[in-house]
């Protein structure tokens, strides 16, 4: 009863198809957010001088407040900058959250596929505790997918506005501040893409899992009295 039972039948119903859904996409979840790395860069001209390149460096969590430009700004533009400058914002919490959460729903997702494929009989047959410990779970992943992706979306337009921001104390015409571009974000993009995509998955996810408690089971019909004899007349 309690032994390994190797079979492919649940990742035939919604079920076991979900969950390998939900720990595909995960991956792409955390790798595109936790792989980026990108810089700004600028062209800057002291009293019409050749242009310098300055580039700021920033990759996740995104701790924008210690990318600094090199080289130094301050030995650029007789002593212009006065001190070296940074990027501005710190977005490491929404970044590492949503990773996070990225991170644990590919582990956890992963452990459901193989007790499905392995022990679904025990499963299915533990007095409806294990579909229902399934069941919490996967509703507290849909609220964590919901917080933590609307977090990482608000940080990443906010991580756009920054690195977007001009050089300051920029005066023409004794210094003049090109923009010479910033690395793409299209992977961030997809990393919100993919956030709320988990979060339909595991928030339809709930519904199979629910299906699987005693919640969902009709009750089982009261046993009928049997009818009693009546006495014959005399």
């Amino acid at each position: 009863m309690s032994g390994l039972r190797l079979g492919l039948g649940p990742v035939k119903e919604p079920l076991g198809l979900v969950r390998g859904l939900q720990w595909f996409f995960s991956i792409f979840a955390f790798s595109t957010c936790g792989g980026y790395s990108g810089a700004v860069s600028f062209w800057i001209s002291c009293n019409g001088q050749p242009n310098t390149t300055v580039t700021a460096s920033f990759a996740y969590p995104f701790r924008l407040n210690y990318a600094t430009f090199k080289p130094s700004l301050t030995k650029l533009c007789n002593m212009t900058w006065t001190e070296d400058v940074h990027l501005v914002g710190d977005f490491s919490s929404s970044a590492q959250f949503f990773v996070t959460v990225a991170v644990f729903a590919f582990l956890y997702s992963m452990a459901a596929l193989a007790l499905y494929l392995g022990y679904f009989h025990l499963y299915r047959g533990a007095g409806g505790k294990l579909p229902l410990v399934d069941f919490l779970v996967t509703v507290a992943f849909s609220f964590l997918w919901l917080v933590s992706s609307s977090a990482w979306a608000k940080a990443l337009t906010d991580v756009k506005t920054s690195t977007a921001a001009p050089l300051p104390n920029c005066h023409i015409p004794t210094v003049t501040c090109f923009s010479a571009g910033v690395t793409p974000m299209g992977s961030l993009n997809i990393s919100v893409v993919f956030g709320f995509l988990n979060l339909v998955l595991w928030a339809g996810s709930s519904w199979f899992v629910y299906k699987e408690t005693n919640f969902h089971r009709p009750a089982a019909p009261a046993p009928t009295a049997a009818p009693t004899a009546v006495p014959a007349a005399m």
